[in-house]
């Protein structure tokens, strides 16, 4: 089951080739809804067979990133606030799968964290693709606003790329130990999950005292 699904995204993307990765990724970088996750790791995986070089990819994804970090920096930029909050509102708004509370949380994030949130606001689902949307709003300095995003894009390209070449070399080791390392993928993710609402309740207890 798990071979035949591999299978089947590998032969999807079996024809991918640098300038797709960096197109693909600029759009993913950007508010359409087009996830990395599926990008990175099977260009990786084609990387752990010879058909790509790992270090190429993972320096096109990156590009494709800024480009799309950057349109939407200056999107923001031009159009400011009210005009960018009807956009999100707007059907075409919806179409992009885009909504004013999601934005409203990247602005909150954004506020809170300062100019390094573009940075640490790039490993983080749900404000990735928008962070650079408050950045632009706020007329950060480009140059800052390049440094923090391609910082922040290649540390989340590089995981992706480890993650997608070390299936890749390990394919049957994978398959054989399947359970083995969804457990521990989920035991994990649990600990995690239990520091972050632990941090998260002393921030607010702090806050209340």
């Amino acid at each position: 089951m798990i071979a035949n699904i591999a299978n089947f995204f590998l032969n999807i993307f079996s024809a991918m080739n640098y300038l797709n990765i960096t197109i693909l990724m600029a759009i993913e970088s950007s508010f359409i809804p087009f996830p990395s996750e599926i990008i990175i790791p099977p260009a990786a995986y084609l990387a752990s067979q010879g058909k790509l070089n790992i270090f190429l990819v993972i320096f096109f994804s990156t590009i494709g990133s800024l480009i799309g970090a950057i349109f939407n920096y200056y999107f923001a930029y031009f159009l400011g606030r009210p005009i960018l909050y009807k956009f999100v509102n707007s059907k075409l708004g919806k179409i992009f799968l885009l909504n004013e509370k999601s934005l409203q949380k990247a602005e909150e994030y954004f506020r809170k964290n300062g100019n390094i949130s573009t940075l640490i606001g790039r490993l983080i689902p749900g404000i990735r693709q928008l962070i650079s949307l408050p950045a632009g709003l706020s007329k950060m300095k480009l140059s800052s606003f390049l440094f923090f995003t391609t910082i922040g894009s290649l540390t989340w390209n590089c995981i992706l790329a480890a993650l997608g070449y070390f299936i890749g070399e390990n394919k049957d080791l994978l398959l054989k130990y399947y359970k083995e390392i969804s457990y521990i993928f989920l035991i994990s993710g649990t600990i995690f999950f239990i520091i972050f609402i632990i941090i998260k309740n002393n921030k607010n207890n702090k806050k209340n005292t």
